[in-house]
């Protein structure tokens, strides 16, 4: 008597793929770096890899910097898949993945921009916001500079201009963002 397999029991997570089609924000990061914890913590049949799959406009910086820096402190290797729109934090995060093991599809939208923040108050408020900013704008610079391995000056002109900056799948791949276009058809 043969069995059958039933299919509903079967989850993206059981089999080491995890889809962020989410904003980011504390709350959707946390359900992502908790996974990819729990599978670092797994004894016996540890994944080889881990597939990340991202849809997202983006979201909150200091969360995706969250996700980003258990992603790079991963035992596992996590490969990146852009579907659909990878934008601004959604980006940061695609170019985190395992170096030669970054999948994007050939329709994917991909915008990589300036990151926008708002601040009001006192005087000094404002200049510790200012400071805030700039640590900050360092800190996305210095990431694009480590996983597209561009001199700043590329990454300023290319990728981090003052406007909004929307890329093929191909331009992905010419600046470093992705390694490989996965094509359907």
């Amino acid at each position: 008597m043969s069995e059958k397999c039933d299919s509903s029991k079967i989850t993206l997570e059981d089999n080491n793929y995890y889809l962020f089609n989410k904003d980011f924000d504390a709350s959707s990061t946390g359900d992502a770096i908790r996974f990819i914890i729990e599978k670092n913590f797994i004894e016996k049949n540890k994944p080889k890899n881990i597939k990340f799959i991202i849809n997202s406009y983006g979201g909150q910086v200091d969360s995706a910097f969250a996700l980003i820096d258990t992603i790079k402190g991963s035992s596992i290797p996590i490969y990146t898949y852009g579907l659909g729109c990878i934008a601004s934090c959604g980006l940061m995060t695609f170019i985190s993945g395992e170096r030669g093991k970054r999948f994007i599809t050939r329709n994917t939208a991909i915008l990589s921009h300036q990151f926008t923040w708002g601040s009001f108050g006192k005087e000094h408020e404002l200049f510790a916001a200012v400071k805030g900013f700039t640590n900050t704008q360092e800190r996305i610079l210095e990431h694009y500079k480590r996983c597209t391995g561009l001199e700043e000056e590329k990454i300023k002109k290319h990728l981090l201009p003052p406007e909004d900056v929307w890329l093929t799948a191909k331009e992905a791949v010419k600046y470093n963002i992705a390694d490989e276009i996965v094509d359907y058809y």
